[in-house]
């Protein structure tokens, strides 16, 4: 008997049987294993946990304990670290040296399917964010203290740059640690704030200043959070995502020790930098999927709402504005597919210099798909898309959650504008390239 077709715009082309040069029979593998594990554990409960404001510790140690924190780490995983902390698969389906980015995107547009990004951010954005400095530029015995741990979830960590007067401007930044005189300790002073996962983090992988004053001066340092004196932290209220944990942190004469310096002084924005790609590309994976979620409702509900004697799918206007929208989704979603088969195909430091200003701009465009999406099932809903109960929730809540992708990660205009400052430069570079070697 053949499957009952799918709402349209409510799944990836390749998933609704089209053909794709990217995906392989292992991929499908492996999407079929995480929709049953988050169908199972986190998506039928996203929508309480986000009423609740929180979700249950227990779901993180479920995760931690099927492998399911790794996938959200930048690929290639750290096969060596992870294979010495005994973790050599995921689910059984795919080992750790044969996860690409098309395993990571699977894997997070999976974890979006409820629409709502606070609850899979709340499992997450440590990991994908706070983990990744340790890896690429701490030394042995900081990884060999911190790693395992949070590999396995016994401890949680976040990733600490946003400050009150410093968001998008990251060079800004003004919480200050200082070396003790016996070099032994760095006292940390300062706030953080809009920290994703802050609140139940024992540590924070932290920008902080060690230096003068621009981007020279910034360091990275694991700070100790929970319980550590000095430390306060109290959770945001916030528009969306209020399940994912947004901390504003105080710290105060905060001890920490020397040896929890990631990498060397002076090097934290450049450390910074490299992990922007990462972040920027899952965020406009996940919202892809949210997006789909927004429209597949709005083209659901239009199939069977009666309006002046018709459905509302059978008047122009409403199918000009599911065209329009459903246009901009897939145009999106076949970029970002691009960008992840480029992510497999190119080195890290090619993938920085090329695609940096790019993936910048794709995660800019992901929350204006978005906003089109949410803006459209909301109208589309009429009065039902302005309630926060009842069959038009989804779409109200899709509409709270814009402004959490448009804003966090880089807002949208700067990330726009360093688009174009990236393709300047790249131009720049590659004539005086051109240039020098036609004078040879």
């Amino acid at each position: 008997m053949p499957e009952a077709p799918s709402i349209p715009f409510s799944e990836p082309p390749w998933l609704n049987g089209l053909p794709s040069p990217y995906y392989t029979a292992e991929h499908k593998k492996w999407q079929q294993a995480c929709r049953a594990f988050v169908s199972e554990h986190l998506t039928p409960h996203a929508f309480d946990w986000e009423r609740e404001e929180t979700v249950p510790e227990h779901l993180f140690q479920t995760f931690a304990k099927h492998n399911m924190l790794i996938p959200t780490l930048p690929s290639p995983l750290p096969v060596q670290q992870l294979k010495a902390n005994g973790i050599h698969d995921i689910l059984g389906v795919v080992k750790v040296e044969d996860f690409t980015y098309f395993h990571t995107m699977i894997y997070i547009d999976e974890m979006h399917r409820s629409g709502l990004a606070g609850p899979p951010a709340s499992m997450t954005t440590g990991m994908a964010f706070g983990v990744p400095p340790i890896i690429k530029f701490g030394n042995k015995q900081l990884q060999d203290r911190f790693l395992p741990d949070l590999f396995w979830g016994r401890k949680r960590t976040c990733i600490a740059i946003t400050e009150p007067d410093a968001g998008s401007d990251v060079a800004n930044i003004k919480t200050t640690a200082v070396k003790s005189k016996d070099g032994s300790k760095y006292i940390v002073n300062g706030t953080k704030k809009w920290i994703t996962n802050g609140i139940w983090s024992d540590n924070a992988c932290m920008a902080v200043r060690t230096g003068g004053p621009g981007p020279t001066g910034l360091s990275l340092l694991m700070v100790p959070l929970k319980g550590h004196p000095g430390v306060s932290m109290r959770r945001l209220k916030v528009s969306g995502q209020i399940s994912a944990g947004t901390t504003f942190i105080e710290l105060d004469d905060v001890e920490v020790p020397a040896e929890n310096l990631v990498g060397v002084e002076g090097q934290g924005m450049r450390y910074i930098m490299t992990n922007f790609n990462h972040e920027r590309l899952t965020i406009a994976i996940g919202t892809c999927r949210q997006s789909r979620v927004a429209l597949a409702a709005a083209f659901e509900y239009c199939l069977k709402r009666e309006a002046f004697g018709k459905t509302l799918m059978e008047q122009p206007v409403v199918r000009h504005r599911l065209a329009k929208c459903g246009t901009l989704l897939e145009s999106h979603w076949a970029w970002i597919e691009q960008f992840v088969y480029q992510m497999t195909q190119m080195r890290k430091e090619e993938a920085d210099a090329e695609l940096g200003g790019l993936t910048a701009a794709a995660k800019a465009h992901s929350g204006i798909v978005l906003k089109e999406c949410a803006d459209c099932s909301v109208l589309l809903h009429g009065g039902n898309g302005y309630t926060r109960t009842g069959q038009g929730e989804i779409a109200e809540r899709m509409w709270r959650e814009v402004n959490g992708i448009r804003i966090p990660g880089g807002s949208e205009d700067v990330m726009l504008d360093l688009m174009i400052r990236q393709l300047v430069k790249n131009y720049q570079r590659k004539s005086k390239q051109l240039d020098g070697a036609a004078r040879l």
